[in-house]
């Protein structure tokens, strides 16, 4: 990601960013006028102190005499009430211009926000295995905001410089095509000046946003493992890892800051220049009688107003490059491929029974190559399957392809004889409850946890979804109950306490499937007895799919498959495989202390 965007110019993530921003196409082109009309009266009150010295100089031969206003007191007159109408409209479109420009840029990093967020959602599960959750953040909070500074301010100063130009360029023209050569001289050197900075800019910019995401990314990590920092007495390490990833981003951001701070002194010598021109040949021309002396007034004060601002390029190219490089990071998040892709509207055929079926099922990590291959299985609506084997067996993973985290890259998974790419995602993973070995609890109260998956859950089903999972006896003795809060991802309860939330949640969604990977893992003896004897009892009329190392808590599955390097060796009941004396029976027997 990061690669393609220091490829991409700015410009071409501008344009990217205005095609996203099609539908504000109406908000751009208010703002815009209002930029424009607001800078054309900024620019007119030295037009008028010209005029003004043109009529104390002349009076009843000055320009506005000509008008048809007789006495130097009419012109003068006309001239305070022209002020006061020109002064009167700038402050309007000033006001105008920023409340269009800044309720466009909250709306458009609104947009921006939600529509990464919702499409990082429908990613596959592989794109998160390769980007940091931090870098995820950096580009959805902190990208979002630097896009927003520039609308708040960056656009309205880049428009009111190109109105600038072309507006007293034109009155030049009109007072003296002599003046105007000589007063836009600087103005090429300056573009070139600009378009040079940005090049170099630009990719210091990709490189400071990359060093943001770095940061966040490494403290999201610190803070979410403090436990195991404090554990190992990591702290110095640690902080010295931050400090060297604080210090990137400083460094990086200096280099960036060393290329636009060089704009202003070039661009200044630049300035000089044209307004010497101006100030000395016009001073010349209006001695000699070849220009008038308001005119030659108009001609001093526009030049500051023509160059002079040019000196904010360097501020606002400043405030382009960084926005420009966040855009991308934003569009490119946002243009990012979703493989998983939930194509239908067809749902499950209801009542959904649960029967599971794995035919020819092969799939590869493209990142690592393991996988599993050629597995066929068929769990019958209602029983209970066990997968047994070692760490990277491929057991998880067919899980992940039930669920289509992944998609298979050969074979099918059915439920019930239906496809599951036939059907939704959603009508899919509703009908599957999952209790993870990695529970995740999110920041609440444990009601507002054991609803996650039936919001509209009343009291008495939460509760006996809790008693089901063994969780009620524990949650009841707390000091607030059902109300207690978890804190970030449950840091607040123990390990067992956690896993057996996350069986309440799976129970009180009611699942037609039920998915244990590890799910009682972190939990005592006795805890652990308790669940198996609540599993017997909702196993009954669901499907359960359980994955384990402990072989003492799936002896009573109906099927059981020993799983090794992608491939299924053994498949039975307890009974059977014990028979057969191969690698189950062997585990068997070590974990019984039979050898």
């Amino acid at each position: 990601m990061t690669t393609r965007a220091r490829h991409s110019s700015s410009f071409v993530a501008l344009g990217r960013l205005l095609r996203y921003a099609r539908g504000y196409r109406r908000n751009i082109l208010s703002a815009t006028i209002c930029s424009i009309i607001n800078k054309l009266f900024d620019i007119a009150p030295e037009i008028l102190i010209g005029v003004a010295i043109d009529v104390v100089v002349n009076q009843e031969e000055s320009f506005v005499a000509g008008l048809g206003f007789d006495t130097a007191q009419e012109q003068i007159t006309i001239l305070a009430v022209l002020t006061f109408f020109i002064w009167a409209g700038e402050s309007l479109f000033e006001y105008l211009y920023q409340i269009l420009w800044r309720n466009l840029s909250q709306r458009l990093q609104s947009d921006l926000r939600q529509d990464a967020y919702e499409h990082a959602q429908r990613l596959d599960m592989s794109f998160f295995e390769a980007n940091s959750s931090g870098q995820l953040v950096a580009t959805m909070n902190d990208d979002v905001n630097q896009l927003e500074r520039f609308l708040d301010g960056g656009a309205n100063a880049m428009i009111q410089v190109g109105v600038t130009v072309v507006a007293v360029g034109a009155v030049f023209l009109v007072l003296s095509p002599l003046i105007a050569l000589l007063a836009f001289t600087p103005i090429p050197l300056i573009i070139w000046g600009a378009f040079y900075f940005q090049r170099k800019a630009g990719p210091l910019y990709s490189d400071v946003r990359d060093k943001v995401g770095d940061l966040s990314s490494r403290l999201a990590n610190n803070l979410g493992g403090i436990a195991t920092i404090k554990s190992f007495t990591a702290e110095q390490r640690e902080a010295k890892r931050l400090k060297d990833a604080s210090e990137a981003y400083v460094k990086a951001n200096s280099r960036a800051i060393r290329v636009s701070s060089a704009f202003i002194p070039v661009i200044r010598m630049a300035i000089l220049a044209g307004f010497l021109a101006t100030f000395t040949v016009g001073g010349m021309m209006a001695l000699e009688g070849s220009l008038n002396v308001g005119a030659y007034g108009v001609l001093v004060f526009l030049t500051q107003r023509l160059l002079w601002p040019m000196t904010g390029l360097a501020e606002v190219i400043d405030l382009f490059e960084r926005a420009m490089a966040s855009t991308r990071r934003i569009l490119d998040l946002l243009g990012e491929p979703v493989n998983v892709k939930d194509q239908v509207d067809t749902p499950l055929q209801q009542p959904v029974l649960g029967e599971v079926s794995f035919d020819h099922v092969t799939f590869r990590y493209t990142s690592n190559g393991a996988g599993v291959r050629d597995i066929n299985l068929n769990i019958p609506a209602g029983h209970t399957l066990a997968l047994v084997g070692a760490t990277g067996s491929g057991k998880s993973t067919l899980i992940k392809l039930l669920l289509r985290f992944y998609d298979t890259s050969d074979g099918d998974i059915r439920i019930d004889g239906q496809s599951i790419h036939s059907i939704s995602l959603k009508s899919l993973r509703e009908a599957i409850g999952l209790v993870s070995q990695d529970v995740y609890l999110f920041e609440g109260s444990i009601r507002d946890n054991l609803a996650y998956g039936k919001p509209n859950a009343t009291e008495e089903e939460i509760i006996e979804a809790a008693r089901t999972a063994e969780a009620w006896a524990f949650i009841e003795n707390l000091p607030d109950g059902l109300a207690t809060q978890v804190g970030e991802r449950g840091v607040r309860l123990s390990g067992g306490q956690r896993q057996r939330l996350s069986l309440a949640r799976a129970l009180l969604k009611n699942p037609p499937v039920l998915v244990l990977d590890e799910a009682t893992s972190a939990v005592d003896n006795e805890t652990e007895a308790a669940i198996q004897r609540s599993l017997k009892r909702i196993g009954h009329n669901r499907t359960v799919i359980m994955i384990a190392h402990r072989l003492s808590t799936i002896v009573d599955a109906d099927i059981i498959a020993v799983v090794e390097n992608g491939r299924i060796t053994e498949q039975g009941n307890h009974n059977s495989l014990i028979d057969d004396d191969g690698s189950y029976a062997a585990q068997w027997r070590v974990q019984t202390g039979q050898i």
